[in-house]
């Protein structure tokens, strides 16, 4: 029988990846029209100043969601990823959404490849298997040719590398650092980046894409509000498996809201890359028993 805890977490983190399902359409919509930085920037404005709004009510106040660790590691980590999320939106745009989807779901893989030298964490073969089974995934979405260099795939690769690399940073800080205290940089690093670099590119909205930002500021804050809580109930092993329904809703949302094409080649890469995902994320519940 699942546990409660189990149950709750895997409640929170399903209505976390539909909000951010919902929040990749939107944002690929607005990043059809406007600068990728400014629609981002609005959003971790909104964002930063709700992290502060819940740290304050937490006990012991935003002070004690600022003791971290390592206050520059989380401060770059929370800045890496709002950059990460202008690269990704612009990969919308100009790659489509199912597509960056699709690659999107190797980064579990790579994050498992990266834990080896920078977090010093043993992989065994199993895992290096079904590593290497998502790169021959991924090679399948990227269909290498002369035509893959002069393409803006490498737009959705490099979002991928930083979704990796922060995924890393992450578990990284976990070590020393609470979920709250995570989740206040995330917002706080991000906002603060943005702060520097969003004015330069304000320009003016529509009055209905303006209420389109404004959702899109509401679905960053309570997205990653559920994902804290689902973490914070149980253990990311068991709810990591869930977020490969942001791929699939992702997807969906290309085809059939913007009317993308998924082509063989992107189905059978990205089913391969979700099996070895899964396999993975399967050994490393296995090894959590194991010790």
């Amino acid at each position: 029988m699942v546990p409660q805890s189990a149950r709750r977490g895997l409640g929170f983190m399903l209505l976390a990846v539909c909000i951010f399902a919902a929040q990749d359409g939107i944002s690929k919509h607005l990043a059809e029209n406007y600068p990728p930085f400014f629609i981002v920037a609005v959003r971790y404005w909104t964002f930063g100043l709700f992290v502060l709004f819940v740290a304050a009510r937490a006990p012991g106040g935003i002070r004690a969601a600022a003791n971290a660790g390592s206050v520059t590691l989380q401060m770059i980590r929370g800045a890496l990823l709002a950059l990460q999320v202008v690269v990704a939106i612009t990969a919308f745009a100009k790659v489509g959404l199912a597509e960056t989807m699709a690659l999107f779901a190797a980064a579990p893989l790579l994050v498992a490849a990266l834990s080896v030298p920078v977090l010093k964490e043993p992989v065994g073969w199993r895992r290096w298997s079904a590593i290497g089974v998502g790169c021959i995934g991924v090679l399948i979405i990227l269909r290498p040719g002369p035509a893959m260099f002069d393409g803006d795939i490498w737009i959705a690769m490099l979002a991928v590398a930083g979704i990796a690399t922060y995924g890393v940073m992450t578990r990284l800080v976990s070590r020393t650092d609470s979920a709250t205290t995570t989740f206040f940089y995330t917002g706080v690093g991000g906002m603060v980046v943005m702060t520097f670099i969003g004015p330069f590119y304000w320009t003016s909205l529509s009055l209905a894409d303006w209420g389109w930002l404004a959702i899109l500021c509401c679905t960053g804050a309570t997205g990653h509000f559920f994902f804290i809580k689902a973490l914070e109930s149980t253990d990311a092993v068991v709810i990591q498996p869930v977020q490969y329904v942001q791929t699939m809703l992702g997807a969906m949302t290309g085809v059939f809201l913007f009317g993308e094409v998924l082509e063989g080649p992107v189905i059978i890469g990205a089913a391969l890359v979700i099996a070895a995902g899964l396999f993975t994320v399967w050994r490393e519940a296995i090894k959590k028993k194991m010790v």
